[in-house]
């Protein structure tokens, strides 16, 4: 009886890894089924084919669990993509030390990719696997390129991502209309010859599509003859996934051209704003087809001493406060962290009315269980908030406090109104903002240079900090900036605006910065002029105001 619950206690204690392979679709990260999102959160472990799958951990609705290992698979010696054996060793490696591990494959892990050998080798060495399906790269992919299969008068579809292309495979490519096949840069010589040898026709239509579904998609329409050069020019990586369309859906591919015709497809948009702040700014941008880059231009750090704080704490749990204001997240960070120092959550909350004073600060507030009683529903700033602020009322309100918890150089404005309306505000230094460290050196070239299509500021600290830590964006680069305040800055630094968002928020910035692309495009049609990025103008002086 003993060694039989000796033995149930070791079955118990001993932790068995699982694999998951999880679908991520031909490149565009929003394209991620609610599947691979939950997979991902639960991960101990994360790998990767290549390091572009990196921009799909950055999609805000990714959130890895704290201490998953990310690792990527990379190439043989000889610069080629790793045979299955090799990937399964490295799979089995990490479920071995009994953790979840996600496979991230791209497209559609038993369709477009050969993993199924992964999937047998665990099943040999004892790791249970499972799939989660994702948009197979093989219809995906035409379809951002503008291709409509359904009017391709019969489609036959071939994933040749490994070995080499065989003719008896291939005599079924005579018969349809319509050709797709996946495979890699490297293998396009190859698949011309097997093509032409099995009676396509050398002059057929065929379109070559580079990045499918990312923000770098790449389009030619050519001839089957061409499809090797013409890939050869584009693309310099062999081991490159590419597709090629061939037959008669391409025909009438430009009139159905959508994602490649965005208003900021393929622009490359700075953002001075740290990743965590910029989410909802590079999410909107990128679904006008924007690659954002966000360099943070300023640095967080706590309040030169601590007493302040430790008493505005102290004071809202014994129920000093009426009303607590949060006017950006990192005072909401500032203020979650110091709960943390105390042992206290949210709940310490209960009783109190609190405000913030904008959707992303309530968004940071809700995050951490609190529902704010006021957001303003017109201008979403600290005047905004101000304006919808309630007076004090001696009946109402049995204590007239304000806790303001705010940085340590933020405006008086909020303060100021609320004294006006009766109440007595408590502003608190929660946080210091310093300037963040200069970008990497290729950054800072990038956007002196005019590499940067667009720059978005979302103050007027952003200006002052980007110029002062990598210089004015060049002549080239279009200046957006979130409203009237931050377009005077960015004009008493030489640099003239071409955006003022109507309304002070990151969407209506974003929205706006779309809004002129699209005129710059149109107007750049009408004029029978090849549609350029800004980044691709002449060089030329420096833009002033």
């Amino acid at each position: 009886m003993q060694q039989a619950r000796d033995g149930a206690a070791a079955a118990v204690q001993t932790t068995r890894g699982r694999v998951i392979f999880v679908g991520t679709g031909p490149g565009d990260p929003d394209l991620l089924t609610l599947g691979a999102i939950a997979a991902l959160g639960d991960a101990g472990a994360v790998i990767l084919d290549s390091e572009r799958q990196r921009e799909i951990l950055q999609h805000p609705s990714i959130k890895l669990a704290d201490g998953a290992e990310v690792s990527i698979l990379g190439l043989s010696e000889a610069g080629k993509p790793l045979p299955p054996s090799a990937r399964a060793k490295t799979v089995l490696k990490h479920a071995g030390s009994g953790v979840r591990v996600v496979r991230l494959v791209s497209g559609d892990p038993f369709l477009d990719n050969a993993v199924s050998d992964e999937a047998a080798a665990c099943v040999r060495g004892g790791i249970d696997f499972e799939v989660v399906p994702g948009v197979s790269s093989l219809t995906a992919v035409p379809e951002y390129a503008g291709v409509a299969l359904n009017n391709a008068g019969g489609v036959h579809f071939v994933s040749a991502t490994e070995g080499r292309f065989a003719k008896t495979a291939a005599a079924e490519w005579v018969g349809v209309a319509t050709l797709v096949v996946s495979s890699r840069v490297g293998m396009m010589a190859e698949f011309v010859d097997v093509a032409t040898s099995v009676g396509r026709s050398a002059d057929e239509l065929a379109l070559i599509t580079l990045h499918g579904g990312s923000t770098e998609q790449l389009s030619i329409t050519t001839t089957l003859a061409e499809v090797a050069d013409e890939t050869a020019k584009i693309a310099a990586d062999p081991t490159d996934l590419i597709h090629i369309t061939l037959g008669a859906a391409v025909q009438n591919r430009e009139s159905l051209s959508w994602y490649e015709t965005k208003p900021l497809f393929g622009w490359r948009v700075l953002v001075p704003r740290t990743k965590d702040q910029a989410a909802s700014l590079t999410a909107r941008l990128r679904t006008y087809g924007a690659h954002s880059e966000e360099v943070p231009t300023i640095s967080v750090e706590p309040p030169r001493s601590p007493l302040q704080m430790d008493k505005a704490v102290r004071g809202l749990v014994e129920g000093r406060y009426e009303w607590v204001a949060f006017t950006s997240v990192n005072a909401v960070r500032a203020v979650r962290e110091k709960f943390e120092q105390y042992g206290l959550d949210a709940r310490a909350f209960s009783g109190l009315k609190v405000a913030a004073v904008g959707e992303t600060t309530a968004a940071a507030l809700q995050a951490w269980g609190i529902e704010p009683d006021l957001v303003p529903t017109g201008e979403q700033s600290a005047a905004g908030l101000a304006a919808e602020w309630p007076p004090y009322d001696e009946v109402l309100d049995p204590i007239n406090r304000v806790f303001l918890p705010r940085a340590d150089i933020a405006t008086e404005t909020l303060s100021a109104a609320l004294t006006e309306l009766g109440w007595e505000v408590e502003d608190v230094t929660a946080y210091r903002t310093v300037r963040a460290a200069p970008p990497a050196a290729p950054v800072r070239e990038a956007i002196k240079t005019g590499k940067f299509d667009a720059v978005v500021f979302t103050s007027s600290s952003t200006v002052r900090n980007l110029v002062g830590i990598a210089g004015k964006p060049h002549a080239s680069t279009i200046i957006a900036a979130i409203g009237p305040a931050t377009a005077k800055t960015c004009e008493e630094h030489g640099l003239r605006v071409d955006v003022v968002a109507p309304k002070p928020s990151a969407l209506e910035l974003a929205d706006a910065l779309a809004g002129f692309a699209a005129n710059r495009r149109d107007a750049l049609v009408a004029e029978g002029q090849p549609v350029t990025k800004p980044s691709q103008r002449k060089a030329g002086r420096r833009r002033t105001s």
